[in-house]
């Protein structure tokens, strides 16, 4: 681009689906995704996606950020635009807590099945097809990877299966760490459905809560020799995101 703003810093604020804030699920049923891993796994892909756009125009992104609010004295999980209900982390802020994990460059990522950019841009993600895609990043003996298996359909689907290829490690002991949202792991919506969806919660239940809301390994981080190229292969089920970060001399 030739235009003298391109130089420009570009913020953008309320990047999110979002159309009213304050209308939860009391309400708006619909509005029930912003509690479970369809807003997680939408997040991961949509901020991801946004770096495609920035590469297409060569723009100076400086910052993005979320549109959510604090709503005081709201039943549990009402699905209003917070990341949090009654100081319950959702399953949608560890996905910031993922990115929150990755630092340096970011790496160029390779996927023959992906979903176009101009077809996301137009069509969104519908049809039998779901955006599983990544975003990698990595420098100085640290490299992180995030997958996400995303549909605007949030029913059930197959899980997907993913062989990540993360290539030129330097040969030796890595140490690799792999963490999940799905409806098993890091996610306080479906752990206080199990309870029944209590209004009124206990001790007990609310520390069980806190638990479940935070970013959660799928496994415990494991050591491996590798040289050069670190191969990974595991389930990704609907809607699920996963991290995986590998860290080495």
């Amino acid at each position: 681009s030739t235009s003298p703003f391109r130089h420009l810093p570009v913020i953008i604020t309320e990047f999110d689906p979002e159309g009213c804030a304050a209308c939860g699920m009391t309400t708006n049923p619909e509005n029930a995704y912003r509690n479970g891993t369809m807003y997680s796994s939408y997040t991961a892909s949509s901020f991801a996606r946004l770096f495609d756009l920035v590469d297409r125009y060569n723009v100076n992104l400086e910052g993005v950020t979320s549109w959510s609010f604090e709503f005081e004295n709201q039943r549990w999980f009402d699905a209003f635009t917070y990341l949090a209900t009654n100081g319950i982390d959702k399953p949608v802020l560890n996905v910031f807590r993922m990115y929150g994990l990755m630092r340096d460059n970011r790496l160029k990522v390779e996927n023959e099945n992906q979903i176009p950019l101009d077809s996301i841009l137009k069509k969104s993600v519908k049809g039998s097809m779901s955006d599983v895609h990544a975003l990698a990043v990595g420098e100085n003996g640290y490299a992180a990877i995030m997958v996400w298996n995303y549909h605007d359909a949030d029913v059930e689907r197959s899980n997907a299966d993913v062989r990540a290829v993360i290539r030129n490690i330097p040969p030796g002991r890595i140490l690799v760490t792999h963490y999940r949202i799905d409806k098993q792991h890091s996610n306080s919506y479906e752990t206080w459905k199990k309870m029944g969806s209590p209004q009124n919660v206990s001790g007990d239940q609310y520390n069980a809560l806190e638990r479940a809301g935070q970013l959660e390994m799928l496994h415990s981080p494991q050591w491996i020799v590798a040289n050069r190229d670190v191969v990974i292969e595991f389930a990704l089920p609907a809607q699920g995101v996963s991290l995986i970060t590998l860290e080495y001399r």
